[in-house]
């Protein structure tokens, strides 16, 4: 029997959080590390610029996935909800018709990217001498996302009953499998990016398979997996859509502004060479284990956040932000410290010219140095939704995020004077710093708001955890 946490109790609250996010920032680092391998092993064996090829990819597949992976953010703020509320009946409606749900989008979103690779790398004017390998990379890539969002579905109904360290185990299986089976497909095969993209797939594809298998045949204190009962439950499919769909679109937007920012890096390189391509690629990964550190402990607003307001108490949920967002600035601090310090260092794993590593450190230096900006907004962003809001953070990250970049590269950027990628990275921390603002207000004012009817007490008391009020429910079953 899985031992989840207790996500609405006062006592502990710290320890709590901190056996959540722990394990979902390691999945998240090492995710992160496993993808940096793929560089690095065609930085060392691959062809020329199979780095930048890789890294051209990134913006271009967020935009797409990560569409539809925000609905595993409705699900995981659904689940959440019905476990701190214990209605463990509407909690199973909500497994199922998630993963029925993922499965459909997956095989969606996989034909699309697939068939549609080359026209949208042409689109962003991908560099002519790596534009054959991107597309190569995409195009296999594309074969395993599928099962990558059967895998995250299945993550985030877990991580909302408190079980973050199942999906952490299962990732670093599927991870140390990507790492061997691309060191045998492009060191002895000699596939370079494809051997790469391979992997990718094939990690994805045992990832989906492991976390199937332990759902199905190893019980959970608050929702099972039969595949004999597994139906599509209309009512719940909305509620995952309202409140994910808002979350997707807010990542893809943000793809959008990243997919022009690329486009613009491209643009350089028509002057600065492939290199700049490779650099821009490289800061990117290392910019991600700042984020993806910053990010697990703000998703835990998300979660515990949900949580007490299916529980209804309201005071929780302001406990659970303040300290989330102190997890937030000890994880910019700890990850972003070394980043700035080894950055060059770090560098030169992935790029192999002095010229792209002095492209990459002018990116650096500006957006690690100011991420814990880009963690507030997440945080109130991931607030608001919490309490109830899905359409909101969507609108002022549209605007705020988004449509700033957007003005910036078209009118900034296009100045002789701002054409450079510094003048280019500066639009990350103005665009944070005035998202974050925007939510923290409406978060403000709409908490100020929040009123939950005096015959609408929570299902535990005051002093009884979820996980008491389960036992109990178990006992009067049996």
């Amino acid at each position: 029997m899985t031992k989840n946490i207790d996500m609405t109790a006062n006592k502990g609250m710290v320890k709590n959080l901190i056996k959540f996010v722990a394990p979902l920032m390691l999945s998240g680092i090492l995710q992160l590390l496993f993808t940096a391998s793929d560089l690095i092993v065609c930085r060392r064996f691959g062809s020329e610029h199979s780095v930048g090829a890789i890294s051209s990819t990134n913006a271009l597949i967020n935009l797409i996935v990560n569409l539809f992976l925000g609905l595993s953010i409705g699900a995981n703020i659904l689940m959440a909800r019905c476990y701190g509320n214990n209605d463990a009946e509407k909690g199973q409606r909500v497994v199922y018709t998630s993963i029925i749900l993922s499965a459909i989008m997956g095989l969606v979103v996989g034909i699309f990217g697939a068939i549609c690779s080359k026209y949208f790398l042409q689109w962003m004017g991908t560099n002519e001498e790596i534009i054959d390998l991107s597309t190569q990379y995409l195009q296999i890539y594309f074969v395993g996302v599928p099962f990558s969002m059967i895998y995250n579905f299945c993550a985030a109904l877990l991580r909302a009953v408190g079980d973050t360290k199942r999906p952490f185990y299962f990732l670093t299986a599927s991870g140390i499998f990507n790492v061997g089976l691309n060191l045998l497909l492009v060191i002895v095969a000699d596939m370079d990016v494809a051997g790469v993209a391979t992997a990718t797939a094939a990690s994805q594809v045992l990832a989906a398979v492991v976390v199937i298998v332990y759902m199905r045949y190893k019980k959970n204190n608050f929702f099972e997996l039969r595949f004999k009962k597994m139906r599509f439950y209309l009512q719940e499919a909305k509620e995952i859509t309202r409140l994910g769909l808002p979350a997707g679109l807010q990542s893809a937007l943000f793809s959008i502004s990243n997919v022009m920012i690329q486009t613009s890096v491209n643009d350089l390189s028509l002057t600065l060479g492939p290199a700049s391509v490779d650099g821009n690629g490289a800061a990117a990964s290392l910019e991600g284990f700042v984020y993806t550190a910053m990010n697990s402990c703000a998703q835990g607003i998300a979660t515990f956040g949900s949580a007490n307001y299916g529980a209804k108490n309201k005071a929780n949920i302001r406990r659970v932000i303040l300290r989330c967002l102190m997890l937030v600035a000890l994880a910019w601090i700890v990850t972003g410290s070394i980043v700035l310090i080894f950055a060059p260092q770090l560098l030169n794993f992935y790029v192999p010219s002095e010229e792209g590593i002095a492209f990459a450190l002018q990116r650096i230096y500006i957006t690690v140095g100011t991420y814990f900006l880009c963690g507030l907004m997440d945080s109130f962003a991931f607030a608001l939704r919490a309490i109830g809001y899905s359409v909101l953070p969507t609108v002022i990250s549209t605007c705020g995020g988004c449509g700033f970049r957007l003005l910036w590269i078209f009118f900034i950027f296009k100045i002789e004077y701002f054409h450079n990628i510094t003048w280019l990275a500066i639009s990350y921390p103005i665009s944070w710093f005035l998202t974050a603002l925007v939510h923290f207000i409406c978060f403000a004012v709409l908490y100020k708001k929040l009123k939950f009817p005096q015959s609408e007490t929570s299902p535990t008391s005051a002093t009884e955890t979820v996980g008491d009020a389960l036992n109990k429910n178990k006992c009067k079953q049996q």
